[in-house]
């Protein structure tokens, strides 16, 4: 009978052994962090990326030098806060997504998720209260800006041009993303262009830039004029 119960416990602890080690196997891959392809420490073009991104936001004041240090760590610790995000200056595959920062993930149209959640988010911000032709008709200017040879060939590199776009630096940045823009996002990926080809539009009532009323309008929808 003793020897019966010895038995029955040693089973007993190398079940539980077994479950603890099963538990913390699948809290590991549950655990963002270990997914996360930049942290502290981290060194690498990917590193540089975030910092060109953050610089560019007015985030980081140190040099791009692929380095992820305590200022790049301080950086995106206030980017994550500002977009609600899990505050850990880590940037893990959702951090990356609101920095548009491909973490290679792909759609059917050719662009990573992280781009068209970024086109979608631009869209938000820079069309709110427009109809919904009108948004579309931004997100054409942006793929329209990245096919053209005088501006860059991402989604993000447009976007995140000096000067492109105001809202990247005001607070409609950090609003939720209107489900409206996430559509009109997939619409003008799949080629839906309401501007006519513009690489330009802006609004006249709240614009004082002279240069921008030279541009040759080529449709006016809603509050927008569009131009080349």
């Amino acid at each position: 009978m003793k020897k019966l119960l010895n038995t029955i416990l040693i089973l007993f602890l190398v079940i539980s052994v077994c479950a603890g080690g099963i538990g913390a196997y699948a809290a590991v891959f549950r655990d963002e962090s270990v997914y996360a392809l930049s942290r502290y420490g981290s060194t690498g073009t990917e590193v540089k990326n975030i910092q060109k991104v953050l610089k560019k936001l007015g985030y980081y004041t140190g040099s791009v030098d692929g380095i992820y240090g305590t200022k790049t760590k301080k950086a995106v610790t206030s980017f994550q806060r500002d977009c609600g995000l899990t505050v850990d200056g880590i940037c893990g595959p959702q951090t990356l997504l609101y920095l548009g920062l491909s973490s290679g993930s792909q759609s059917s149209s050719g662009y990573s998720n992280e781009d068209i959640t970024l086109l979608a988010k631009v869209i938000s911000a820079e069309a709110r209260g427009e109809s919904y032709e009108g948004q579309v008709a931004v997100g054409a200017v942006i793929l329209n800006r990245v096919a053209h040879p005088s501006f860059p060939d991402t989604i993000s590199g447009v976007i995140y041009q000096n000067g492109a776009f105001s809202c990247v630096n005001d607070s409609n940045w950090y609003q939720p993303v209107a489900d409206s823009a996430k559509r009109a996002a997939q619409d003008a990926l799949n080629g839906w262009d309401p501007s006519g080809g513009a690489v330009y539009y802006y609004n006249p009532a709240k614009t004082n830039d002279k240069w921008i009323r030279t541009r040759t309008v080529i449709k006016v929808i809603g509050s927008h004029y569009f131009c080349k």
